[in-house]
């Protein structure tokens, strides 16, 4: 069986007791493996992991999607209860990250480097291929070719390289893809390559359809006919769940929701569940 919980995000669940924060945080359970996407801008997501007697003690791989720091935030507080994993970045992912904002830059980065790794004595890896396969049916995929001109990428968005400041085209953008047998589950950071080419390379590398997606689409910051056509994609498409949130903006996942059949409300604590014999559909959709 496959089960996909939110530890975190930007909107509270039913549980009252779990904790939201702008930020995500995805727990994968796969055939007993256990994995990590993303980790939150706090340790908060510790407490709501335990508080869903979910033990996070034992992953196998963690997996941050970009160096933004409500995605990697937590990562030093995991380091206290868990270290025998791999973790998995893409190229570039410790590059200073900055936000231009009224004149100034404000710093979106992590707060840990290599040296924290090595100290920690923590096995790290950097995805310097289109595709790899983790674990079996797990996959990380990056380098996302741009075939779709209205995504766009906010200029707001700085590296800090070699003391000077250039454009971030977020190269070290990771998303996870996992079998659940009726198609592939997509988890996404932030997408800031662009939703659509992020899932349409996933379709063509894979030659799988997208049963569920999952995570931040950036919709946030899109405007005119970039917005238009992403409502367009995810209103006509086959994906049978579409939870984006996070980043993808209040307004946007408020017209999803009237308009997109396959739409829920992705929230803190929500699980989906996959390959349970008494599925018809093979996911017990959004539970708690």
């Amino acid at each position: 069986m496959l089960r996909i919980t939110t530890l975190i995000e930007n909107s509270p669940g039913e549980h009252h007791g779990l904790k939201s924060e702008h930020g995500i945080s995805f727990f994968i359970e796969k055939d007993g493996h256990k994995i990590l996407f993303d980790s939150g801008q706090s340790g908060a997501f510790l407490s709501n992991a335990a508080k869903m007697n979910i033990d996070l003690s034992d992953l196998e791989h963690v997996v941050l999607s970009h160096g933004h720091y409500d995605h990697s935030g937590g990562f030093r507080s995991l380091c206290g209860i868990a270290r025998d994993f791999t973790l998995w970045t893409g190229e570039g992912f410790f590059t200073p990250k900055y936000a231009f904002r009224n004149g100034a830059y404000d710093y979106l980065g992590n707060d840990f480097d290599e040296s924290f790794l090595s100290g920690e004595r923590i096995s790290h890896s950097t995805l310097s291929v289109p595709l790899r396969e983790i674990l079996p049916g797990v996959f990380l995929l990056t380098n996302f070719p741009r075939i779709h001109p209205e995504e766009k990428i906010n200029p707001r968005f700085f590296l800090l390289r070699d003391g000077e400041f250039v454009q971030d085209s977020f190269d070290d953008e990771v998303l996870l893809a996992v079998e659940t047998g009726e198609g592939l589950a997509v988890l996404l950071g932030c997408s800031h390559p662009g939703m659509r080419t992020m899932l349409d390379a996933v379709r063509e590398r894979l030659r799988r359809p997208v049963f569920a997606v999952l995570g931040g689409s950036h919709l946030v910051e899109v405007r005119g006919s970039g917005l238009e056509k992403s409502f367009e994609y995810l209103q006509n498409s086959d994906i049978h769940f579409v939870g984006v949130s996070h980043c993808t903006g209040n307004d946007a996942m408020e017209r999803l929701s009237l308009s997109c059949p396959n739409f829920f409300r992705n929230v803190t604590g929500s699980s989906l569940f996959f390959g349970q014999p008494s599925a018809q559909s093979g996911a017990a959709g959004p539970g708690k």
